[in-house]
């Protein structure tokens, strides 16, 4: 008889198919994603397994988030809205930071916490978790408050 597979397993394989997936997607897109680039990517069946639009628009996003994304329906299959506080709007140049970070929730659900959405995002573009991490922290910070 194996060895008992047991959570922290399931956690370790998720996190290493979250990265090899990020990788896949960052060799097909380009070493470079700018905003375009990422939107392009949310269209992409192979990088975002559902439909996704986005919408500038902070009325469904809590208190110190810079995005959410919306079920449309009752299965993932319906799509996804993926609200960006509008303070984001005129600055594509942090887009991809924003959509890369709900990229794996999106794809495989509630099953995916903020380790395996930092890790698919830096992955995605090229930096350190701690760097990307920090980079979203800082740009939660920028968020005027209401």
């Amino acid at each position: 008889m194996g060895k008992p597979v047991t959570e922290e397993d399931g956690r370790e394989a998720l996190r290493d198919h979250v990265q090899q997936k990020a990788m896949e997607a960052r060799l097909k897109c380009g070493l470079y994603i700018d905003a375009d680039r990422a939107m392009r990517l949310l269209e992409d069946r192979s990088i975002v397994r559902y439909p996704v639009g986005v919408r500038f628009d902070a009325t469904q996003i809590e208190t110190g988030e810079f995005a959410w994304a919306m079920p449309l329906g009752e299965r993932p299959e319906a799509g996804f809205c993926l609200f960006i506080h509008p303070h984001f709007e005129d600055q594509p140049e942090i887009w991809p930071l924003l959509i890369a970070y709900h990229i794996p929730a999106i794809n495989y659900g509630e099953i995916v916490s903020h380790d395996e959405a930092e890790l698919y995002g830096a992955t995605l573009l090229g930096l350190e978790t701690d760097t990307y991490y920090q980079a979203l922290c800082e740009l939660v910070d920028s968020i005027p408050a209401d």
